[in-house]
């Protein structure tokens, strides 16, 4: 693997594009201690030393490596645009023009993309307006000082300002990296938010009962876990596909094998953060009420991450939404129909209909291993952290997902272009 990262540095045009990432990330890290105007840094770091905040928001906060809470210039990262890539993804299915253009190749995918990022403009505005105006209340519970110091309708508009502009810029440095970089922008953006987290996560564990000796124990579950989403995320199921020789003219096309590869994780991350955020929802609304009143404390009690009924409804949750999510991306019919198209054909199986019914079939089968998987790999965590009394959501199961996947593709990104030079790659 060294010698792979030593020649990659040794190609010209390889190694502009990874110093290139890696400026990107730089710049993103150093815009999370950028605080937004008329935002008293000291003041949210004594909030943050006295109060909590919902689950919710320490998982987003996570997510923009700490940056939320922080309320910095990039206080929303990555998230409007995840959202709203999400969001018309799903709209395909909904709406037909959207399918349409989906089917249009690159004109309609700019087209796409020029909607997700309208969307991520307004979702960063309706985010950060609810952010800012419940700074220097439900934001920090039970914090003695204000994060916006003599607040005002004008000092609110310009910190809303300032943080959609941070959102804008950090999609723009994303789509730089998927063009200019190496590998998907976004993604690079999420795992450098999360890795930037551990040092403070292992901080805390090592500070609370134990010591070290459960560093030691947080460290050896997440090399366990590492390993099994490694060997899940790297399985596939085959299908086979025969092409048929056709002649057109006096040139022979087609009669090649090859095979559709279906991943055991279909669904990826989605339905863990799908079912995350559903079910931090119940006990941010009761902290932004009266957490007193009787519906607030039922709220906090059966939706606390430590209790039964919350780990039961979160595995029904990612099992469910792995499914739902799956059913939305992957369409057997259209893949049926592209088959029979181009003269392809499942061995044993007829083209057409008959063909997309076994897709189905065999895509429920994997489902079932990729949600159990999914919600296993997000619950051991929480379980085990649980009975540590250790609340630290960076080694979740769900960053870890995040973390190794994002570091596969990556990888394998690099080890593509490697081998366009003949090169050893990371892989081998």
């Amino acid at each position: 693997m060294l010698k792979a990262l030593i020649s990659a540095f040794r190609t010209p045009d390889l190694r502009a594009k990874l110093l290139f990432t890696m400026m990107i990330m730089v710049i993103y890290r150093l815009g999370t201690f950028i605080p937004t105007p008329f935002v008293s840094y000291e003041n949210v770091n004594q909030c943050l030393q006295e109060a909590g905040s919902a689950d919710l928001l320490t998982m987003m906060n996570m997510f923009s490596g700490g940056a939320m809470l922080q309320l910095s210039v990039f206080a929303l990262g990555i998230m409007p645009y995840i959202t709203a890539s999400i969001i018309v993804q799903l709209m395909k299915v909904v709406i037909p023009r959207f399918e349409e253009l989906s089917k249009e190749g690159q004109a309609g995918q700019s087209k796409l993309t020029e909607y997700t990022r309208y969307l991520t403009i307004f979702l960063a505005i309706l985010q950060s307006s609810v952010m800012v105006s419940v700074a220097n209340g439900s934001l920090f519970q039970g914090c003695a000082v204000d994060p916006i110091p003599d607040a005002s309708p004008g000092r609110y508009l310009i910190a809303i300002l300032a943080m959609t502009a941070g959102t804008g810029l950090i999609m723009w440095m994303a789509e730089l990296i998927t063009e200019r970089g190496v590998g998907n922008g976004m993604s690079l953006l999420i795992f450098t938010g999360i890795a930037a987290s551990f040092p403070n996560m292992l901080v805390s564990v090592q500070q609370s009962d134990g010591g070290w000796t459960r560093v030691i124990l947080v460290l050896a579950m997440f090399l366990a876990i590492t390993v099994v989403v490694v060997f899940v995320e790297q399985s596939q199921r085959r299908i086979p596909v025969q092409y048929a020789k056709r002649v057109v003219g006096r040139r022979t096309y087609g009669g090649t094998s090859t095979y559709i590869p279906l991943k055991i994780n279909m669904a990826n991350v989605i339905p863990v953060i799908f079912a995350s955020s559903i079910l931090s929802l119940p006990t941010m609304i009761a902290q932004f009420g009266n957490v007193q009143s009787g519906w607030a404390l039922w709220l906090q009690q059966n939706f606390a991450p430590q209790s039964p009924a919350y780990l039961v409804t979160y595995f029904l949750l990612i099992v469910f939404f792995a499914f739902f999510y799956t059913s939305i991306t992957f369409n057997p019919e259209d893949v049926a129909d592209n088959m029979k198209r181009y003269g392809g054909f499942i061995p044993g199986i007829r083209a057409g209909q008959p063909t997309a019914d076994y897709l189905r079939y065999v895509i429920n089968r994997i489902n079932w291993v990729g949600a159990f998987y999914l919600a296993t790999i997000a619950l051991i965590p929480q379980i085990v952290f649980n009975q540590m009394g250790v609340q630290s959501m960076a080694f979740g199961g769900t960053s870890i997902i995040i973390l190794v996947g994002v570091g596969l593709q990556t990888v394998k990104d690099i080890d593509a272009q490697l081998q366009q030079r003949h090169y050893e790659g990371f892989l081998r």
